[in-house]
């Protein structure tokens, strides 16, 4: 028998969202409708910059991909909101980079108007 090598991507809501818009909502099943009426419901951020945004994070703020990704889902409004995500790491980021992460997050919300 052989063995397949498994890889493992993390993927923020909206890149769930595409994924699943990518298929086709014809084409899902059951679980993957209720997944998709869920990441429609629940994403903050234009789907079509969260990837983009999850890479800035990590490369210009030195976040880990999953508090990144996590980040991205939840998208705090203040920094005090943002610090709760980024409590449970061990280093310290200073207020004007968390400052500039919620002004970066606000370019890309999506208004649910």
């Amino acid at each position: 028998m052989h063995k397949r090598e498994l890889s493992e991507t993390k993927l923020s809501l909206p890149q769930v969202r595409q994924e699943l818009m990518a298929i086709g909502e014809e084409n899902l099943d059951q679980f993957q409708r209720r997944t998709l009426d869920y990441v429609s419901k629940f994403s903050k951020i234009d789907q079509s910059a969260a990837g983009e945004l999850i890479e800035t994070l990590i490369k210009d703020f030195g976040l880990e991909n999953d508090e990144a990704v996590q980040v991205v889902n939840c998208a705090p409004e203040t920094v005090d909101e943002m610090r709760i995500f980024l409590a449970g790491g061990r280093k310290i980021i200073e207020t004007s980079k968390l400052e500039a992460i919620v002004s970066l997050l606000n370019e890309h919300r999506v208004s649910k108007a």
